[in-house]
């Protein structure tokens, strides 16, 4: 994605965990502690322990990045960066988005570039995720990020080079209401905006596509995140914001 200074840009990443099974015993041992010595019966123990087991991608300490998108609001300029590992795929563009794969450090490398060229940065559900498995993911591959994206959670007392706007918190009145909306399609649903869920793919089957070097779907998947929350913002940004500055 070329310069995107001064800009607003939608981000929002993709990611996928390591193989329980391949973990070592240790590992294992932490991640599951505290399951086995909490009381219950053997079938609740063994159905907590395969949540476990399917959500390594949650965590950046045992997952990685898939995909990292960036999409202008104003215009219909952004980039997906994606891994492929094991097959060679070229650039393309699609919808006006260029898609490159690349390692998990180039990925991280690119999104940090643009962000410092950016006025703000919004994302859905970003701050406690996003943007805290980007900054993790980066200190794993030595990379220092560009910008502050948890620098402070109330948009007013942000000062840093760039604003971050963590959606669902602005929703949900950074925790007035804590009951509903964790889920992008709930809140798409309900403004009129097209789901990215629509087209048969949600973050869940992330980890199988991968495994099944469906790489390129994984970006188009992501392509269709930044559309929605970008839509998202729009709606919030002209009928809900009180905090422009």
């Amino acid at each position: 994605m070329d310069s995107a200074k001064g800009k607003t840009i939608i981000f929002d990443i993709e990611t996928v965990g390591e193989d329980f099974d391949q973990l070592d015993d240790l590992t294992k041992h932490v991640l599951i502690r505290r399951i086995k010595e909490s009381a219950g019966s053997e079938q609740e123990i063994e159905d907590r322990i395969e949540v476990i087991r399917n959500s390594t991608g949650l965590s950046p300490l045992t997952g990685q990045i898939a995909a990292i998108g960036v999409l202008a609001v104003d215009s219909d300029q952004g980039a997906v960066y994606y891994q492929a590992p094991g097959v060679t795929e070229e650039d393309a563009v699609e919808d006006g988005i260029k898609l490159a794969a690349m390692n998990e450090k180039e990925m991280l490398k690119n999104f940090w570039r643009v962000a410092s060229s950016c006025h703000t940065l919004v994302g859905f559900n970003s701050r406690s995720f996003d943007a805290f498995f980007l900054n993790i993911r980066s200190a794993v591959h030595g990379i220092r990020p560009s910008v502050d994206l948890m620098s402070n959670r109330y948009l007013k007392s942000q000062f840093g080079a760039a604003r971050h706007i963590d959606l669902l918190d602005q929703l949900r009145y950074y925790g007035a209401v804590n009951s509903i909306g964790l889920n992008l399609h709930l809140w798409c649903r309900a403004l009129g905006i097209k789901s990215p869920k629509e087209n048969g793919v949600d973050g869940s089957l992330v980890g199988q596509l991968f495994k099944d070097q469906r790489y390129k779907d994984i970006a188009r998947y992501n392509i269709d995140d930044l559309l929605a929350t970008r839509e998202l913002f729009r709606t919030w940004d002209a009928l809900l914001n009180f905090q422009k500055v």
